[in-house]
């Protein structure tokens, strides 16, 4: 596990060539690069929450994206209408730093001009989730859409 968690790291960190990551992890787990590949990228983008970003957030709001990533997916995973609705899309490997790191939430503000107490942060994940309050900004740990979207109007009406 440790030996995992460190080529993930350094492949978000754009310090390890995502295929040699596939590589290594398909030698640990004994699974062929083909099967690591779908599983990996078996991942659907949530139609509920693009559509209330499109018609509800976009009008008013910047808009970015964060994500921890060996890789440009977006093309790949999204419609062209959705990566269109991203002021800024911030990815790991390219700025060198993964969440739960300060500078990767900063890389994404900075790009938007806004300051962190005008950001509302969202994740599946409570550890990033938290370092983003540890920024000041309002966060919210994503479990379902429709909380999600109640989550933020609440933030948004506040």
């Amino acid at each position: 596990m440790e030996r995992a968690n460190e080529i993930d790291r350094a492949v978000n960190a754009g310090l390890m060539d995502y295929n040699d990551f596939i590589d290594e992890i398909g030698f640990m787990t004994g699974l062929p690069s083909t099967e690591l590949r779908l599983r990996m990228n078996g991942s659907e983008p949530n139609e509920m929450l693009y559509e209330y970003i499109r018609d509800e957030l976009k009008p008013t709001y910047k808009i970015g994206m964060l994500s921890n990533s060996a890789d440009n997916w977006l093309d790949e995973m999204f419609e062209p209408w959705q990566v269109a609705l991203f002021d800024e899309v911030v990815l790991s490997y390219k700025v060198g730093v993964a969440k739960p790191s300060p500078q990767i939430y900063e890389a994404v503000m900075n790009g938007l001009d806004v300051t962190a107490e005008e950001c509302i942060f969202i994740d599946d994940s409570e550890r990033y989730v938290e370092a983003a309050r540890d920024l000041g900004m309002k966060a919210i740990n994503h479990i379902d859409t429709p909380d999600t979207i109640a989550n933020i109007r609440e933030l948004l009406n506040a």
